[in-house]
């Protein structure tokens, strides 16, 4: 009988094991739960045992899962250096990977994707353009970039847009600010504070356009920061409350330095993408993916796109 087993299984139960859940895994290789305990039950099926134990949390594998785990771990590295050796073929040059970002707390994720792309592609040389931008995708348009980070795709001709993960944005405030024991924040809370804030367009900050300016509510006052670590150190001594994503904040929050709260009864989660050219090449989808892949792992506040 010709076995059922395929590469997309193997990734599925190393997925499975980075992840700790069946939920989580799902949405790592973009199909339903449903889907995925189909896949799992054919295995099991076909080899006779469950592949891992079904109440454990997080998810404890089975001699038998073990095995094909081992496998995965076996299997996946060749499989996905060939696929790298065959586009490495196909471009048939040494590349270059120059990325454009338009804030300083895309550092979190990006800096751990770029060193694991460097292992993988040690001939493409990459390269942060310098300084931060307003428009990140216009540097596409002039050739002083091959892929942008940005938040709000648009319709420029050439430039393609790739969903890299979903992310929350949450209010931080001092552990002694008397929104800090309430279970989420509103946004008439902002009337009277300082808001502290990247020096941008607020067209840019996403806390103004998806949280404040929809509530028609204005800051008393603003006061700006580059840095991520400037912004967070303003915030922790009472200067005002700031609004950030989750995973640039929450070493400093489990530290106690400061508070941290949904930004609405539902939270607020936004989706950050990144823009190519058209005729981008090969090695930057390898790039999309380890992002998509190491953010929501390592990360707090991001979650695969649904």
């Amino acid at each position: 009988m010709k076995s059922p087993l395929e590469i997309r299984h193997l990734r599925l139960l190393q997925t499975l094991a980075d992840t700790g859940t069946l939920s989580r895994t799902a949405e790592h290789i973009h199909v339903t739960q449903s889907a995925l305990s189909q896949q799992i039950k054919q295995l099991e099926d076909y080899y006779g045992t469950s592949l891992f134990e079904r109440k454990s949390n997080p998810i404890r594998f089975t001699p038998g899962g073990e095995r094909l785990l081992n496998l995965a771990r076996l299997c996946l590295p060749q499989i996905d250096s060939a696929e790298r050796d065959v586009a490495r073929i196909a471009s048939g040059s040494v590349g270059r990977l120059r990325i454009a970002i338009e804030c300083h707390s895309c550092f979190d994720w990006l800096m751990p994707t770029m060193d694991k792309f460097r292992g993988q592609w040690p001939e493409v040389e990459q390269d942060l353009v310098s300084g931060l931008t307003p428009d990140p995708v216009a540097l596409l348009l002039t050739d002083e970039a091959d892929l942008a980070v940005h938040t709000e795709p648009d319709q420029r001709e050439g430039v393609i847009y790739h969903a890299l993960f979903d992310f929350e944005m949450v209010a931080c405030c001092s552990p002694n600010h008397p929104v800090a024991s309430r279970p989420y924040i509103k946004p008439e809370d902002f009337i009277n504070e300082t808001l502290i804030q990247y020096p941008v367009d607020d067209n840019m900050l996403d806390g103004i356009k998806h949280f404040l300016r929809p509530a028609g509510i204005t800051p008393k006052a603003r006061r700006t920061a580059e840095l991520t670590l400037a912004i967070i150190q303003l915030t922790a001594s009472g200067r005002g409350l700031s609004m950030l994503p989750t995973w640039s904040v929450q070493p400093q929050a489990d530290q106690g330095y400061i508070k941290t709260l949904p930004l609405g009864k539902q939270g607020l989660w936004c989706r950050l993408y990144a823009a190519t050219m058209h005729d981008a090449e090969p090695w930057l989808e390898n790039f999309l993916e380890l992002v998509r892949t190491l953010a929501p792992i390592s990360l707090a506040g991001i979650r695969p796109c649904s």
